[in-house]
């Protein structure tokens, strides 16, 4: 992270903020004492909250402060009231710093609609929904002209419509220089129990945004460090709406973005893609671990694989079957053809979107089916689509182009509603030949999915 930031000149303006024990500031100030930044000197404030971490702090920082080059001001404060009091010109707080260079580590914490951070938040315009997105668009905020960000955050504010006003606030206030991927979240953070993707993001404030350098390693020790650069347009598309931020791991481009016959939207193809709306544990006593009078079926992910649809399972953990009464009908489609998509992979899969058919026949005569909330489904206003055309969309979405596309934006194990209706597909005939083409084969092989989608697209 220190590595990252120019070589600089003049005096610094260093913010750290959640600066914990000072590894992040000791960094920056190692490559300053060796030569590495041309600063005259180095003016440090370290935002700390926790009690217990402020001696350690105290005597990271006091191995550089024997020379008088070098001065730093420990803040035990709240970095967010603290920001949002100077930027607003409060009579108690000291008027605003303008940083020149800002290093962070920010935690990790969903921000309530309705808590003190967002209300203050919000008066310095700044509209979030977790603590590490506010310390980022403080840290911009608070950055002088040319100033330097660099931040290593979760990647999920590079996609999803709650981070929308993040990413618009970003990208209005500073250019993005670099991001830098770890591939493996295992690997990178095996301390922690990591759900998502992390990455190293440079800023620049009000910097004329330009080519992206993206580098990307499997894990901390970079000993597989590859970079390229990719042009602005590859990294946020120009006519995509919510401003989502790609991170491209190699510089050709995939089958998705090269195919002009991939340009369609769900709105496009007359499909609905929605989440499941039964959530099992507020209808719990409609529930049934096995299918019997009155019920009809309740779909997991664990229902479905590659090779089909399996319901009922004995021995899941999960109940087969739901009570059809008047408080359940609203949750549950009339029996047909749908696609759906698990929103949730595990860790190290290798892949993160998976899609199947539903097929009517596994469940006898039910008139009704129950989609629990961890799936996705494609549906035409509530009701199932035809056959070919349900298989020629699951046929699509588990093509290697789709997968390797959707990572481009999406650094979590979670595949939402939004992410898939967001996507481009092919045209409903197109969609329609591929399930026809699907239905006559039986199983599939992964390397037969990806040949048909090309000759179909070509």
């Amino acid at each position: 992270m220190a590595s990252l930031f120019p070589k600089g000149e003049g005096s610094c303006y260093l913010l750290d903020a959640g600066a914990g024990i000072g590894t992040l500031s000791a960094a920056f100030l190692n490559r300053w004492k060796s030569g590495g930044f041309c600063f005259r000197r180095v003016a440090l404030d370290a935002f700390e909250f926790d009690p217990s971490l402020i001696q350690h702090l105290v005597h990271t920082l006091g191995k550089y402060a024997r020379e008088g080059d070098f001065i730093s001001n420990i803040r035990q404060e709240d970095f967010i009231h603290a920001s949002v009091e100077s930027l607003t010109g409060s009579l108690f707080s000291p008027p605003v710093k303008y940083y020149t260079h800002a290093i962070l580590n920010p935690p990790y914490k969903k921000i309530n609609s309705r808590s003190a951070h967002r209300l203050a938040l919000r008066r310095v315009g700044i509209e979030t929904v977790n603590l590490y997105s506010a310390f980022v668009a403080l840290a911009v905020a608070q950055a002088a002209p040319g100033g330097q960000i660099v931040a290593i955050i979760p990647r999920s504010f590079c996609n999803g419509p709650y981070y929308r006003p993040f990413r618009d606030f970003i990208l209005e206030h500073a250019a993005i220089r670099h991001m830098h991927l770890f591939e493996s979240r295992s690997k990178a953070f095996k301390d922690d129990d990591v759900l998502q993707e992390n990455i190293i993001i440079r800023l620049e404030r009000d910097g004329p945004q330009g080519p992206v350098t993206v580098s990307t390693s499997t894990d901390d020790t970079f000993a597989d460090l590859v970079t390229h650069e990719h042009p602005f347009e590859r990294i946020v598309f120009p006519d995509d709406p919510e401003r989502f931020i790609h991170v491209p791991t190699s510089p050709e481009k995939n089958a998705i973005e090269l195919s002009e016959a991939i340009r369609f939207t769900l709105a496009d193809l007359g499909i609905k893609v929605s989440t499941g709306p039964v959530v099992d544990f507020r209808l719990k006593e409609h529930l049934r671990n096995m299918p019997g009078a009155g019920t009809v079926p309740l779909l997991y992910p664990a229902h479905f694989s590659r090779t089909g649809t399996t319901w009922p399972i004995e021995g899941m953990k999960k109940p087969n079957a739901i009570m059809r009464n008047a408080e359940t009908e609203k949750w549950l489609y009339p029996s047909g053809f749908y696609c759906v998509v698990r929103r949730f992979s595990s860790k190290e899969e290798k892949r993160r979107i998976v899609a199947s058919v539903v097929e009517p026949s596994a469940f006898g005569d039910a008139p009704v089916l129950g989609f629990e909330n961890h799936l996705n489904l494609f549906h035409e206003n509530k009701r199932g689509l035809p056959e070919a055309l349900a298989h020629g969309l699951a046929v699509f979405l588990n093509t290697t182009a789709v997968d390797e596309n959707f990572r481009r934006f999406n650094g979590h194990t979670q595949v939402n509603a939004t992410d898939l209706k967001l996507m481009k597909y092919p045209s409903r005939e197109t969609l329609i030949k591929l399930g026809e083409w699907a239905m006559q084969q039986g199983t599939l092989t992964q390397e037969q999915i990806d040949a048909t989608l090309g000759s179909l697209i070509e």
